[in-house]
């Protein structure tokens, strides 16, 4: 099944925005009023031209501090290389504007795995002058390194993690640091899954790997030894409950089935065997009961 990325990151952004800010924007940070949020229904763009759809992925509306007028945050996410996306955020940008007619803060998380110049300018130039030059604030997530955010006690850093730069053959430390940042942050139990559920969606460790994740852990010298063990040990046993759980329902559907169509062969098998016993031919049944006559006679001699 495909993964939807947009619904992931928004989910994810929706239920820590201030700390995605703090991470990656301290200065917007900073001058953002965080007791007045209020995150607004999804925009749907037609692109007459190119004959798509696009929703846009997350929209804010926010205050900055010492001020009363209303500011809106938009955050998108680009999980796909697309030369044209600066044109796309100014369309965006120039649409919002429209309907809200207010100051709008443009940013894009560029969340897909290849390294590239990524521009973050949408200009419109002359030689006899310059008409637009549209910025808006990028976070290009592969070209930042994971090393440099595990000491962050932030729950955006250890679930992006997986989508910063590092090597195959750092994976099993990768998540190694990610459930210690887990641990540290100390959550609820409903943002540890989402948290979890997000790492675990692009960062897929084979069985070998995932014990030789548990000897790491297990030979830890600090004290979140233990709370890590139990971490990785309550969402094996709650991965095998939903496992069962799911297994239980499909032995379920399968079963109902299989009854339902013996059930159906059994009633249509003494239908057709009182019809013979009434004297009618073979070939009469097979028309009455929509069957080949081959199957009738199967039926009959059952």
């Amino acid at each position: 099944m495909a993964i939807d990325h947009d619904r992931l990151f928004k989910e994810l952004i929706q239920t820590f925005f201030e700390e995605f800010l703090l991470l990656f924007f301290p200065d917007i940070h900073e001058h953002i009023d965080f007791r007045h949020l209020s995150f607004l229904s999804e925009e749907l763009f037609t692109d007459v031209t190119a004959g798509e759809k696009y929703r846009v992925d997350l929209l804010v509306e926010t205050k900055l501090k010492g001020e009363d007028g209303l500011i809106i945050v938009h955050v998108e996410n680009q999980s796909y290389v697309q030369p044209s996306f600066p044109e796309r955020m100014f369309i965006y940008f120039s649409r919002l504007f429209e309907k809200y007619r207010t100051r709008i803060v443009p940013i894009a998380v560029f969340s897909y795995e290849a390294l590239r110049e990524e521009p973050s300018v949408f200009s419109i130039e002359f030689p006899f002058g310059d008409v637009l030059q549209f910025r808006f604030f990028p976070v290009e997530l592969r070209k930042k390194h994971w090393r440099d955010y595990i000491r962050h006690d932030n729950p955006i850093a250890a679930a992006l993690l997986g989508k910063m730069g590092y090597t195959e053959s750092e994976k099993v430390e990768l998540k190694k640091e990610f459930l210690r940042m887990l641990v540290r942050l100390e959550l609820d139990e409903a943002r540890q899954r989402l948290l979890l559920g997000f790492f675990e969606t692009y960062v897929k460790l084979s069985e070998e790997e995932e014990q030789q994740l548990q000897r790491e852990v297990k030979a830890m010298e600090t004290k979140e030894r233990e709370k890590v063990l139990e971490l990785i040990i309550s969402y094996e046993q709650k991965g095998r409950k939903q496992g069962l759980e799911e297994g239980i329902k499909q032995g379920m559907k399968q079963g109902m089935e299989q009854g339902m169509k013996q059930g159906m062969k059994q009633g249509m098998k003494q239908l057709i065997r009182n019809m013979a016993r009434k004297g009618m031919k073979a070939e009469d049944i097979a028309r009455l009961v929509d069957l080949p006559e081959e199957d009738v006679w199967e039926l009959l001699e059952e």
